[in-house]
């Protein structure tokens, strides 16, 4: 398991820590140039979209030593992005995701497993 792929499963299980909802894992290797991994996940209101991006800081800080090279969006916006270069983890409300649809996007990017 690459360094990436640990680090998007770390994610979506700290999401899921946070009970967000509908988690996704796409693999983008070979498919896209700027990253391995989207990690997307959706939260039904702003201090769930707060807590699942403090739970996933949190996790990527203390497990993997790893902090995101960026940060866009804040919860007022209803999109969190946390850009760990080889790993982008997509924060959103449940509306907002349903209206950007980025899994359609990319919908030829294989879905990772992930624990249930």
């Amino acid at each position: 398991m690459t360094d990436g792929e640990l680090l998007a499963r770390a994610c979506a299980e700290a999401a899921a820590d946070k009970k967000a909802e509908n988690i996704l894992v796409l693999k983008m290797e070979g498919i896209s140039t700027f990253t391995d991994f989207f990690v997307i996940c959706s939260g039904a209101s702003e201090p769930q979209l707060k807590a699942i991006s403090s739970e996933i800081r949190e996790n990527a800080r203390e497990k993997l030593n790893r902090r995101p090279s960026s940060e866009d969006g804040f919860p007022a916006s209803q999109w969190i992005v946390l850009d760990y270069g080889d790993v982008i983890v997509h924060i959103f409300h449940s509306e907002k995701r349903e209206f950007y649809a980025l899994e359609n996007l990319w919908s030829d990017a294989p879905r990772l497993e992930l624990a249930s």
